[in-house]
């Protein structure tokens, strides 16, 4: 059996085992894969993406992230499996590079940081009449448990773990990431300087970019999915609402 540096056989283990394959023996890859999304399936915890890359399109596995379409990502330590069968896919792939996800910047991140946004939207998520730039007016939610996103974003420590609303307006909205769906929220407070303009919530409903919500959920703080996905402040298990 050819061999490959302990550190890759640990990577293969780490990724592959929950993912149930079925494959032939693994081949070093290039150490790292550059290029831009043209597909991503989310499954069993993981994101399969097809990359065109300068050699051609080639898919891939990382853990779960909210990765789009036409977004440029780099894949570093990885290597290539042949014949891999993804059972919660129901797809065999002739060959597929698995890796882990270099985070925006191509610098090491700290733990926690200011809410990383996907650098392009998604044309398919892109809604009439929200154009980028344009300007973004949502009137604060009703009840003593409102805030606003600046306000949520100041007050955060003091909130965690308490329920809130905050109204706004739908910019992102990305299904079944790690299990959730994930929308993006604006009301026009805040700024981006600090990422006190935008909100990230979790939520099992389904909306869509452009919609007003009111988000209700529980206040998280400095937040770490990896992947670079860092946030100081998010609503989790939240239900929207027009």
């Amino acid at each position: 059996m050819k061999s490959f540096p302990a550190a890759a056989l640990s990577l293969a283990l780490t990724v592959l085992t929950p993912l149930a394959w079925a494959a032939a023996p693994a081949a070093p890859a290039d150490s790292v894969v550059q290029g831009k999304v043209v597909s991503v399936q989310n499954s069993g915890g993981y994101t399969y993406l097809q990359i065109d890359t300068a050699k051609g399109k080639t898919w891939a596995a990382v853990y779960a992230a909210p990765v789009h379409v036409g977004q440029s990502v780099t894949l570093d330590n990885t290597m290539t499996m042949r014949d891999f069968t993804s059972k919660t896919l129901k797809r065999t792939f002739p060959s597929i590079v698995f890796g882990m996800l270099r985070q925006p910047g191509g610098a090491a991140q700290p733990a926690v940081q200011p809410a990383v946004q996907p650098a392009v939207q998604p044309a398919a998520h892109a809604a009439a009449g929200n154009a980028p730039g344009a300007a973004i007016h949502v009137a604060k939610a009703k009840g003593p448990d409102a805030r606003t996103i600046a306000q949520l974003s100041h007050d955060r420590v003091a909130l965690a773990g308490k329920t809130v609303a905050v109204r706004g307006q739908v910019v992102h909205f990305y299904p079944g990431i790690m299990g959730r769906n994930w929308v993006h929220l604006r009301d026009g407070t805040g700024s981006a300087t600090d990422a006190s303009n935008e909100l990230l919530v979790t939520t099992n409903d389904t909306t869509k970019v452009g919609a007003i919500v009111t988000a209700r959920g529980v206040v998280a703080v400095d937040k770490n999915f990896g992947a670079g996905y860092a946030y100081r402040v998010l609503l989790e298990k939240a239900k929207l609402t027009p």
